[in-house]
């Protein structure tokens, strides 16, 4: 069992910046590839970005390529996000999520473990 605690959300004005947290306990964390997803009101769960068990090959969705980062300490147990030049669609409830294997993944379904999610608001 993989227990996942997101953190880091908030209100930031639109070309602002958030360093989103998901800090993961139970089983070696070096032993999933993790993945951040979002959800705005009335629109399904979409992937935002991946990473690899050793952080070696990261992925990213079209709309956030070029200001979101993702990255993760393995020695803190720790997967992150930095989102820069946040827009108001990126508004959203986002989640970690953490499946058994090496490579990253882009569909939901492919993980095994979600956190509960944290909300992000970008105003205009």
């Amino acid at each position: 069992q993989v227990q996942l605690v997101e953190s880091g959300g908030g209100l930031v004005q639109a070309g602002g910046s958030l360093r989103l947290s998901c800090a993961a306990s139970g089983r070696t964390f070096s032993s999933y590839a993790m993945g951040w997803f979002r959800q705005a009101p009335g629109k399904e769960r979409e992937f935002v970005a991946a990473i690899s068990w050793s952080g070696g090959a990261t992925y990213y969705a079209d709309s956030v390529k070029g200001r979101f980062t993702i990255s993760r300490d393995n020695a803190k147990n720790t997967v992150y996000l930095q989102m820069n030049s946040l827009k108001p669609e990126d508004t959203a409830v986002y989640y970690c999520a953490a499946w058994l294997g090496p490579a990253w993944r882009r569909t939901a379904t492919d993980y095994d473990y979600w956190g509960q999610g944290t909300q992000v608001t970008v105003s205009s």
